[in-house]
């Protein structure tokens, strides 16, 4: 499981709690929800690889870094008792 990434950073933590309060309305919910998203990917992008390029900036030409061209690909798997309707992800 070399692809997995336990994500125990505190603001992910603290970000879990208020999502798992009782109290919580729903748009708090997905509000919770999407910068957890944000922060996680923040955290899993860390190693990802990085290629220089040329690139024109109004003062001058500079070599800049981007992401390797990699597709990546992000799916968050929250524990079934987070999954209770709130996400948005409803069925019929």
């Amino acid at each position: 499981m070399s692809n997995v990434h336990l994500i125990d950073h505190p603001l992910v933590q603290h970000k879990l709690t208020l999502m798992r309060r009782k109290d919580a309305s729903t748009n708090s919910f997905r509000r919770l929800l999407n910068e957890l998203a944000m922060l996680m990917a923040y955290e899993v992008t860390r190693d990802v690889g990085m290629q220089e390029i040329d690139i024109e900036t109004p003062l001058e030409s500079m070599k800049a870094k981007v992401i390797d061209g990699k597709k990546l690909v992000f799916v968050s798997i929250l524990r079934a008792g987070q999954g209770d309707g709130r996400s948005g992800g409803h069925c019929s």
